[in-house]
């Protein structure tokens, strides 16, 4: 996949908004809140994604070829995973992840916050 596919599938989910920061990471938001890393190779395809899931997940998950603690986010005791590799993780599945991740993040944001996204019912 490319990072431009990869972006335009972050773009499409609500209220995500796009930053480019840290050297060359695309960081996409939900309320401020990140929910996706991910980076490119040298040709446009995506080499690396970020994401936060269940603890349960991140614990099974993290043993598996293609995947490993997402570093400076695992090593703090968070659950975030890194794809680096198609290995055991597909495409497919990992835009199932992405998703999951922006799901876990936006229910983390304030009552407030959810409620101006249009979250929450009143």
């Amino acid at each position: 996949m490319t990072l431009e596919d990869f972006n335009a599938f972050c773009a499409s989910l609500p209220h995500s908004t796009h930053v480019v920061q840290w050297g060359e990471s695309h960081v996409w938001k939900i309320g401020g809140k990140v929910y996706v890393i991910a980076g490119q190779d040298e040709t446009g395809t995506l080499s690396r994604c970020s994401f936060k899931l269940s603890r349960m997940g991140f614990d099974i998950l993290k043993e598996k070829p293609g995947l490993q603690g997402a570093p400076h986010l695992a090593s703090r005791g968070m659950s975030w995973i890194q794809r680096t590799s198609d290995e055991t993780m597909s495409d497919e599945e990992l835009l199932s992840y992405v998703r999951d991740s922006y799901v876990i993040v936006g229910r983390g944001l304030t009552k407030k916050k959810q409620r101006e996204l249009g979250l929450l019912e009143d």
